[in-house]
C-alpha cells in the first residue's frame, strides 16, 4: 500500500510545473534588475543632458513671444471690428 502511494508521488509532476514557473520569473527579474541597475547611470546622464540643453535654449525670465490667443494679426476680443466696441460677443 505506502509503495503504491510512494511510487505515486514519485511520478506526479504537478508541482514540478510551478517550480519551473517559479525559477523563470526569478531569474526574469535578476536579469531585469541587473539591466536597469546598468542603464542607470547612462540614463540619468541623458536625462541630465536634455534638461540641461533645455533651460538653456528658453529664456530663464518670461520675455517675448504669445502666451496664447490669435496670433495672426486679427481681432484677438471677438467683438465687432468695424466700430468702437470691443467687447467679447456671447
Amino acid at each position: 500500500m505506502k509503495f503504491c502511494s510512494l511510487r505515486k508521488f514519485v511520478s506526479d509532476e504537478s508541482g514540478a510545473t510551478a517550480i519551473e514557473y517559479g525559477l523563470i520569473a526569478a531569474l526574469v527579474s535578476v536579469a531585469a534588475i541587473v539591466a536597469l541597475n546598468s542603464m542607470g547611470g547612462s540614463l540619468r546622464s541623458m536625462f541630465t543632458t536634455v534638461s540641461t540643453q533645455l533651460n538653456s535654449a528658453t529664456p530663464a525670465t518670461g520675455g517675448g513671444g504669445t502666451t496664447g490667443g490669435d496670433t495672426t494679426g486679427g481681432d484677438t476680443t471677438g467683438g465687432d471690428t468695424t466700430g468702437g466696441d470691443t467687447t467679447p460677443t456671447e
